[in-house]
């Protein structure tokens, strides 16, 4: 089993890496800029007993999600498994304070990284095209639901663009021996937060959730694995909440 985790060099990415590898998986990560970060979850991932490559490619980007996937066919063989999780969010804003630059780019990177990964996976995957199917998961938010009022309206649509997209190649794909599904994480302790310019945010909002705490990455990461596995054979287009009660 081959499995490609973009964006896997932190956060849920890199403990999903970490629980692929504890399934049996043969691991891509997949890393834009932080080589350094990559090479540790690489080498945690070896000392799992796992073939692991770290590959460097903006996946927003169409010839180097191309070449991303060449490599891996290349380096470790028939691709059964795809996580997208790459993607992220700018500073905290309001509507009155969104650019056009800021938009293109969140949905550069959550949305248009995800459509061209999915086609690439596709193209390996699909039984009319002599793949022996798969399963892909994509990495929403709950923030596709709430809206993200006040903060991250841009990131939050763009979560909700994933979802339909998820919606409509279940279906497609479906046919092809290619299950498609959804996590959608709430308030997890990642460094996601910093880059919104609020680091404690977890902390500051975890008492307004049913559950009264922040997620753990690899909470995150197991339910990945396990729509992933056979033991979610006969799910697709579905969509599970990671996100302490809150809906």
């Amino acid at each position: 089993m081959t499995i490609l985790i973009t964006g896997s060099s932190r956060g849920i990415g890199a403990a999903t890496a970490i629980a692929a590898a504890r399934a049996g998986y043969e691991v891509c990560i997949n890393y834009r800029k932080n080589e350094k970060a990559a090479l540790e979850v690489k080498l945690r991932v070896e000392e799992l007993g796992a073939k692991c490559i770290a590959v460097q490619a903006d996946v927003s980007e169409e010839r180097e999600v191309i070449s991303l996937f060449e490599t891996i066919d290349q380096e470790l063989g028939p691709l059964t498994a795809l996580v997208n999780n790459a993607g992220g969010l700018d500073r905290q804003a309001t509507i009155f304070d969104l650019t056009a630059e800021r938009i293109n780019h969140i949905l550069r990177h959550n949305v248009t990284s995800t459509f061209l990964c999915c086609r690439e996976a596709a193209k390996r995957m699909a039984k009319s095209r002599g793949g022996a199917g798969g399963a892909i998961v994509n990495v929403s938010s709950v923030a596709a639901k709430t809206g993200a009022p006040g903060e991250y309206t841009d990131y939050a649509a763009s979560k909700g663009a994933i979802d339909t997209f998820t919606l409509g190649i279940a279906k497609e794909l479906a046919p092809e021996g290619i299950r498609v599904n959804t996590v959608r994480p709430g308030f997890i302790y990642t460094d996601i937060h910093a880059d919104g310019g609020e680091p404690g945010r977890v902390d500051r909002i975890k008492s307004t959730l049913p559950m009264q705490r922040g997620g753990k990455p690899e909470e995150v990461a197991e339910a990945i694995i396990w729509l992933l596995s056979h033991k979610a054979s006969y799910t697709t287009g579905s969509f599970l909440e990671l996100s302490g009660g809150r809906v």
